[in-house]
């Protein structure tokens, strides 16, 4: 259902952006006259150093500048959040982040070193589901398996970071529905975390499912569940956590793209528009389909009404998930 919402918002730019190219948006704005950074505050390899890798390479040739992505992970992504937001708001340092912009505020609070309202929305590049994946010798093949196995022994998963969303979502589901006792190993990147997994240090990872296709075709992982609504194409035997009993853990990875507070409308209008016409370009979309990433864009003002509705549901989440260790 999401996959169709956004590829609508995306057709309905179509008319919008062909004022792209005329000779009098260029005379709006100066920008850009230099290299574009894209702020990645996770480690190289996963979904969203990706997509913002994908992304960055075509709306350099669209804004005629260079887009380097720099990766700045650590403590759950809060460093490359943090370096985005104390920059000057002029275009030039952009963030390109997972749902861990929403969530580490929320359930990390001041120490976050930030709040969402800090950014303002550009675009929602892509969307992929989340996977619980084990390693190959751990004999599970359902959650339910697993399940049994994590009420008896002590297991540990891997994910993208403290206050990620993955990281949310099986304490959720370890701590909270199964009452077991599974130790969370944080590490930089879902990159970082899927190798851990695959080479037996942790015995189960919970993260995005670009990258793990491959391995799962090889036998190195077993890949339990995704969070989609529908089984993926490059993993038809999988269930998603729909079809395992676990509605409550649907929860899409979504990547997107922030410049700090306060930057002018016109540089935001430009970089929202840059990026549309790049999700529409055949390349951009074979590669993202490739990685089991499906485009979004739209414009500012359908993104920042998708934000704020994003912040609400993961307040509502992260507060009842609160409330339940407490008790």
């Amino acid at each position: 259902m999401r996959k169709v919402f956004f590829r609508c918002l995306l057709t309905l730019n179509i008319f919008m952006l062909a004022g792209f190219t005329n000779p009098l948006f260029a005379q709006i704005s100066s920008y850009p006259n230099k290299t574009i950074r894209f702020v990645v505050p996770f480690a190289p390899g996963g979904s969203t150093d990706v997509t913002a890798r994908i992304i960055g390479q075509k709306v350099s040739e669209i804004l005629k500048q260079p887009v380097i992505v720099e990766n700045r992970a650590g403590a759950g992504a809060s460093i490359g959040i943090q370096n985005v937001a104390s920059s000057t708001p002029d275009g030039y340092s952009v963030l390109v982040v997972s749902p861990s912009i929403i969530v580490n505020s929320i359930s990390m609070g001041a120490s976050s070193g930030y709040k969402p309202q800090d950014f303002e929305v550009v675009s929602f590049a892509s969307n992929l589901p989340m996977g619980i994946f084990v390693n190959e010798k751990v004999p599970a093949n359902n959650l339910e398996e697993l399940r049994t196995i994590a009420l008896k022994d002590h297991l540990s998963f891997a994910t993208a970071g403290n206050g990620t969303p993955p990281s949310i979502t099986c304490e959720n589901l370890f701590r909270i529905i199964w009452k077991a006792d599974v130790t969370h190993i944080p590490y930089k990147g879902s990159s970082p975390a899927l190798l851990a997994t695959v080479s037996g240090e942790t015995p189960i990872t919970c993260g995005a499912m670009t990258g793990v296709t491959p391995f799962a075709k090889q036998g190195k992982v077993k890949v339990l569940a995704v969070s989609s609504e529908k089984r993926l194409a490059s993993l038809p035997n999988v269930p998603t956590v729909i079809e395992a009993g676990y509605p409550q853990l649907r929860d899409d990875l979504w990547t997107g793209i922030f410049v700090p507070k306060n930057t002018p409308i016109d540089i935001k209008q430009k970089l929202n528009q840059a990026i549309n016409l790049a999700l529409q370009n055949t390349e951009v979309i074979e590669k993202l389909d490739s990685n089991d990433l499906v485009p979004m864009g739209g414009s500012l003002s359908q993104n920042s009404d998708y934000f704020n509705s994003e912040i609400s549901r993961w307040l509502k989440t992260i507060t009842a998930l609160k409330a339940q260790q407490i008790q």
